[in-house]
């Protein structure tokens, strides 16, 4: 999708950010917040990508020539410049942060006030810029743009509500897998086989490339991948051949991406009856699931929230295992800000994007969890991944 509105909200909200903290300009370098100034994921960052967002006027793109086709055919910045040598190309010259110089003094930003983000740039980065703007100062705008991303535009909920839907597709033949008896492996390549079947078929305008770094890109953001019982403690780890005991329970992880927008569904699946200890723990995430739910609506802040399912797990006699969060933000990221966990003042409101994933680790035998991609709303909250909630035995 290219459409130079998309970006209108977020340029306004981040700009207003910038005047009140007197930054003249930011440099933005992280894949993620360069593609959120821009709507430009290269695939794979070989060169530096460079969003420069004034405190006034429109966004700038800084790309090496090799991106000129891809980011004018893809981004809806309407200033594209270039730098390094390709072809026929005409650049600003052979090196990124002299041309980055030459674009903040068009923005009066070179000897000003100028914003980088500290969470991401390797000390290298930063003293590069120090030694290309000697005159200026600099301030972190980690925080400015994480703010931003918060708060979901409609275009980016409808990229939410697509990658759920690949996603429940994907969780759908997933726990067929696991009932047919399959392992691991089997479980996560049938899942990612039907979700990349369903962007085949029913969404020809999408990408579903993630974003990639300077040695690797990520064209298929299309992921799942199956945990068995004991395993389950791992968290992330490559699918093996291993295939359920009746009585195990196998968690199933599937992440999915829609234009640069994840959604994630999570699901615990019995296999076979399991044994009494199990079951208790999987009824017991399902009844803090239910009894804290609620609370995801809007005014609700975020350790409110966890407080509340902590509550729960230890009145059902699970505090040893309280686990430090129970969900996360979800967008560019698939595990971005806030993160659901007892030292997060955020407070909830309409438009944000969160997983919602009370779990268990319990690791003499495994443990399990069901996560949802869900929806702040202006009253409460939707849950935009649709598979079934409650024990799943097969």
């Amino acid at each position: 999708m290219n459409t130079r509105s998309i970006g209108t909200e977020r340029i306004a909200r981040l700009q207003r950010g910038l005047a009140e903290r007197d930054i003249a300009a930011m440099v933005c370098l992280k894949p993620e917040n360069s593609f959120y100034l821009s709507g430009f994921n290269p695939i794979i960052y070989s060169h530096p990508v460079v969003a420069i967002l004034p405190a006034q006027g429109e966004p700038t793109l800084l790309v090496h020539a090799l991106r000129d086709d891809h980011a004018r055919g893809s981004a809806w910045v309407g200033d594209v410049r270039l730098y390094g040598a390709w072809s026929t190309k005409k650049t600003m010259g052979p090196n990124w942060l002299d041309a980055l110089t030459e674009i903040m003094r068009e923005h009066g930003a070179a000897e000003a006030r100028i914003g980088i983000e500290e969470d991401f740039l390797p000390l290298s980065r930063s003293r590069q810029f120090e030694r290309a703007f000697p005159k200026a100062s600099f301030a972190d705008v980690s925080s400015i743009i994480a703010a931003s991303r918060l708060l979901k535009e409609p275009y980016e909920i409808e990229c939410a509500r697509i990658a759920c839907r690949i996603a429940d597709r994907g969780m759908e033949t997933a726990i067929a897998a696991v009932a047919a008896g399959a392992d691991e492996r089997e479980v996560s390549v049938a899942a990612m086989a039907a979700m990349n079947e369903v962007w085949l078929r029913d969404y020809p305008d999408i990408e579903v490339c993630d974003f990639g770094s300077l040695e690797g890109g990520v064209h298929n953001g299309l992921w799942c991948y199956a945990l068995t019982g004991a395993r389950v403690p791992m968290n992330a780890d490559n699918p093996k051949r291993i295939k359920p005991k009746p009585g195990e329970l196998v968690l199933i992880i599937i992440w999915t991406n829609c234009n640069g927008i994840h959604g994630e569904n999570e699901r615990t699946v019995a296999f076979g009856a399991p044994a009494p200890e199990r079951r208790a723990a999987y009824e017991a995430v399902l009844e803090i699931r239910h009894r804290t739910q609620g609370l995801m609506r809007p005014g609700t802040t975020v350790r409110d929230l966890f407080l509340a399912a902590k509550k729960e797990y230890v009145r059902l006699g699970y505090e040893k295992n309280v686990p430090g969060r129970i969900g996360h933000g979800m967008g560019l990221g698939a595990h971005e800000a806030p993160s659901l966990e007892a030292a997060t003042e955020t407070v909830l409101a309409p438009n944000m994007v969160i997983t919602f994933e009370p779990n268990l680790r319990l690791p003499e035998w495994g443990g399990l969890q069901h996560s949802d991609t869900v929806l702040i709303t202006d009253t409460g909250h939707e849950f935009l991944t649709t598979t079934e909630r409650g024990l799943i035995q097969v």
